[in-house]
């Protein structure tokens, strides 16, 4: 049984259709298939709110987007796979551009809005078992201080956000993700019977590397692992500092309450070889520590299909290039 105390070792991807009101595609049948053939049983689907407005109203919701997404879940009981819906843009609150107006950290209004949406998928999912879907109610809240956000703060919004669902559908687990994007676990949270999400993309410098919004020079050379940036001969990161990096994650887990990680991977600009073997020590990681993941992404720059990648031997499987070897590595843990 599934529980904010315990949650099982999930694995597969990040499908990233509604991640923006600009894309708000249809989520492709082909992926869970994919997925479920593969052996994987988790498919996160970070969206974007604004995906569901009806007349860019924030307070009417569009039917026919959110059939959409009552497809994608039934694609997930179709073919085994655990969906778990997160607003990656809540009214109030992303990490992604342009930020909102409001911020549901300190605007009272922000909350009632976030509260609305969450109650109305709570309603609309009411009675499917959490062995199917849960809930994430945020991506990667900020540090301390970015858009008024406070650790306190955070527990009156999940606590508002969990009353509202649990009034619709008392037994969905709720999951949250950890502050600082996802890096460390919120202790302010873990009285409040949910579980939480960590990341794997650490050390940045090495997952991100020439990632747009970092500003690294066209010509700065390539990461090391093990090892450290160019730019530090002196920073050495191996399998060991990973361990220390989730073992808070470890601790949140040994006291009760269920962890995941419910994004990671490395940028297709990260040399290939370094890619997969920094990937093969992070899932180690996380299989030690009893956690599951979901790879950023499935189809994209961070995933496994069609990433753009210039230095892979791509396969042609389905009409997609398929980075065979980085499955490979994927199926091994």
């Amino acid at each position: 049984m599934v529980s904010a105390q315990e949650l099982p070792r999930w694995r597969g991807f990040n499908l990233v259709s509604k991640m923006s009101v600009r894309r708000n595609l249809r989520f492709p049948e082909d992926d869970f298939r994919l997925m479920r053939d593969w052996g994987f049983d988790f498919a996160r689907l970070p969206m974007d709110y604004r995906c569901w407005l009806k007349d860019e109203d924030p307070r009417k919701l569009n039917e026919s987007v959110l059939a959409e997404i009552d497809e994608a879940v039934e694609f997930g009981r179709k073919y085994g796979i655990h969906t778990c819906i997160n607003f990656h843009r809540a009214p109030g609150y992303t990490v992604a551009q342009p930020p909102e107006k409001m911020s549901v950290w300190t605007d009272d209004e922000a909350r009632e809005l976030c509260t609305l949406h969450w109650r109305a998928f709570a309603e609309r999912y009411a009675g499917l078992p959490s062995e199917e879907v849960t809930f994430n109610l945020f991506n990667e809240p900020a540090r301390l201080g970015e858009d008024g956000f406070t650790l306190a703060g955070y527990r009156e919004v999940v606590q508002l956000l969990t009353d509202a669902i649990w009034q619709e559908d008392p037994d969905r687990v709720v999951i949250c993700d950890g502050y600082e994007y996802g890096r460390i676990p919120v202790q302010e949270l873990t009285d409040l019977g949910v579980a939480q999400s960590t990341r794997a993309y650490e050390p940045h410098w090495l997952s991100h590397y020439k990632a747009h919004w970092m500003r690294v020079p066209e010509d700065f050379p390539p990461p090391r692992w093990p090892g450290g940036p160019a730019d530090q001969p002196d920073l050495h990161w191996d399998i060991g500092n990973l361990r220390e990096y989730w073992r808070p994650w470890k601790q949140l887990a040994d006291s009760g309450v269920g962890v995941h990680c419910g994004e990671g991977g490395c940028l297709h600009t990260v040399p290939h070889p370094t890619a997969l073997a920094w990937l093969e020590d992070a899932l180690t990681v996380l299989a030690e520590y009893g956690f599951g993941w979901a790879l950023w992404n499935l189809s994209g720059a961070f995933g496994i299909m069609d990433s753009g990648r210039t230095d892979v031997e791509y396969e042609r499987f389905e009409g997609h290039k398929l980075d065979r070897q980085m499955l490979e590595v994927l199926l091994r843990h």
